[in-house]
C-alpha cells in the first residue's frame, strides 16, 4: 500500500488486485509446466537405471518422482484456489458496481422525491380546474350578453320599417307583416306616407334616383 500517494479508488483497488492474481496464475502455471518436465527427465532416468540394473538409483529417483508429483498436485491446488479468488474478486467487483448503482438510484429517486410535492400538485391542479370552470362561465354569460344585444327584437322591427318606408317612397305596395310594420320616429328622405300608383317607368326612374 502506498501511504504517502493518492488514495485508490474501489475500481482502482480492484484492477490492481486483478492483476496480481493473474500475475500469481501465471507463476503458478509456469511451475507447473517445469515440475511436468522434471518428471518426464527423472522417468527417462528411471528407466534407463532400470536397464542397466541399478536398483538403488532406480529408488533414489523413484523418490524424487513421487516428491515433484506432490509439488505438481500442490501447484495445480493452488492454481485452483487462485482462479476461485479471482472468480470471487469479480463477485464482489460485479455487486460493488450493482451497489454503487443502486446508490446513485437512490440518491436520484431522493433528489426527485424531494421536488415533488403531491400537496402543492393536487392544490394547483385544483387551482387549475376552478379558473378554467370561471372562465368558462364568464365565455358563457358574455356569449349570452352579445346574443341579447344583437338579437333584439327592436333593432329587427326597425329594420322592417325601413324597408317598408323606402318601398312605400318609391310607390311598391307591400302587404303582411312588413305593411304593418310601425313607421320609425325618424323618416328617410320625404315625410310623405301616402301609397301612390305609378307606372313601371316612373319606378324605374324612382329606383334610379336611389341608386346614385
Amino acid at each position: 500500500m502506498n501511504f504517502f500517494g493518492k488514495k485508490q479508488t474501489p475500481d482502482q483497488l480492484m484492477r490492481t488486485q486483478n492483476r496480481e492474481i493473474r500475475r500469481a496464475q501465471r507463476d503458478v502455471d509456469k511451475s507447473r509446466n517445469d515440475i511436468e518436465k522434471q518428471e518426464k527427465q527423472l522417468e527417462i532416468q528411471i528407466k534407463k537405471a532400470a536397464k542397466e540394473g541399478n536398483k538403488q538409483l532406480c529408488q533414489t529417483l523413484a523418490k524424487q518422482l513421487v516428491q515433484l508429483r506432490k509439488s505438481r498436485t500442490r501447484t495445480v491446488a493452488v492454481g485452483a484456489n487462485i482462479g476461485a479468488i479471482g472468480s470471487k474478486s469479480k463477485i464482489i467487483q460485479a455487486n460493488n458496481k450493482m451497489a454503487e448503482a443502486m446508490a446513485n438510484t437512490t440518491k436520484t429517486m431522493s433528489e426527485m422525491n424531494a421536488q415533488l410535492k403531491p400537496q402543492q400538485m393536487m392544490k394547483t391542479m385544483q387551482d387549475f380546474e376552478k379558473e378554467n370552470q370561471m372562465m368558462s362561465m364568464k365565455e358563457e354569460m358574455i356569449e349570452d350578453t352579445l346574443n341579447g344585444i344583437l338579437d333584439e327584437s327592436g333593432d329587427e322591427e326597425e329594420q322592417d320599417a325601413v324597408v317598408a318606408q323606402v318601398l312605400d317612397e318609391i310607390g311598391i305596395e307591400i302587404t303582411g307583416k312588413m305593411a304593418s310594420a310601425p313607421t320609425p320616429s325618424r323618416e328617410l328622405g320625404s315625410t310623405s306616407t301616402a301609397k301612390s300608383k305609378f307606372s313601371d317607368s316612373e319606378i324605374e326612374a324612382q329606383l334610379a334616383k336611389l341608386k346614385m
